[in-house]
């Protein structure tokens, strides 16, 4: 397996996928609905880094990471129609929460209920959105469906235009949103298009079992 930090687990590659994926993972958060810059994890050494300032005057509508030992490859692009290619990062994950959460670089317990199907200049760059596995209010949802259509209309809105330039091309769309039981299948080829890039035999998670 390759070295990434002999000191601090590294996000993507440290930490398990979940508890009991497809349905709960581990969302490893990198902005929260307070921030106004868009914060990426830094590949090389696992720490947040400013990866650009937000031009417009959306703030994001939830919990936002990605799910570890993941990544967006062939097998994710395969499940978006009109995709040329996965996006090369970690599975973006959005976590609804009825309390407010102000911080970043936390682990959340996340109960996955559907996804935003976004291509993001020909890269498919889908959108897994799940609960906090205990919240008080959201605990009980098991699809897409059961959450109030305001909020999808917000996710789709806030990734629709944060990254809009006057004067520039803007080529990302997002086509209808799905459930469980899709979003179960692009994490589950997420999981091999991961396995696939890196060497994880003695920790590869079977989803037919």
């Amino acid at each position: 397996m390759k070295n990434f930090s002999q000191w601090r687990p590294h996000p993507w590659h440290g930490l398990m996928v979940g508890s009991e994926p497809p349905r709960l993972l581990n969302a490893f958060i990198e902005i929260s609905p307070v921030d106004t810059v868009k914060f990426e994890v830094d590949k090389e050494t696992g720490y947040l880094r400013v990866d650009r300032s937000i031009r417009s005057s959306s703030q994001h509508p939830s919990l936002y990471g990605f799910v570890p030992r993941t990544l967006c490859a062939d097998r994710v692009c395969g499940l978006m129609e009109g995709a040329l290619r996965g996006d090369g990062d970690p599975l973006d994950i959005c976590v609804i929460s009825e309390r407010p959460i102000a911080r970043t670089e936390i682990i959340v317990n996340a109960r996955v209920i559907g996804g935003l199907p976004m291509c993001d200049h020909g890269e498919a760059d889908d959108k897994i959105i799940a609960v906090i596995e205990d919240d008080p209010l959201w605990s009980t949802a098991n699809d897409i469906s059961e959450l109030p259509k305001a909020i999808i209309d917000r996710l789709m809105h806030y990734f629709l235009t944060y990254k809009f330039s006057p004067n520039e091309d803007h080529k990302v769309t997002i086509g209808e949103p799905y459930g469980f039981e899709h979003a179960a299948k692009v994490i589950e080829a997420a999981v091999a298009d991961y396995n696939d890039e890196f060497d994880t035999s003695s920790e590869r998670h079977n989803f037919t079992s």
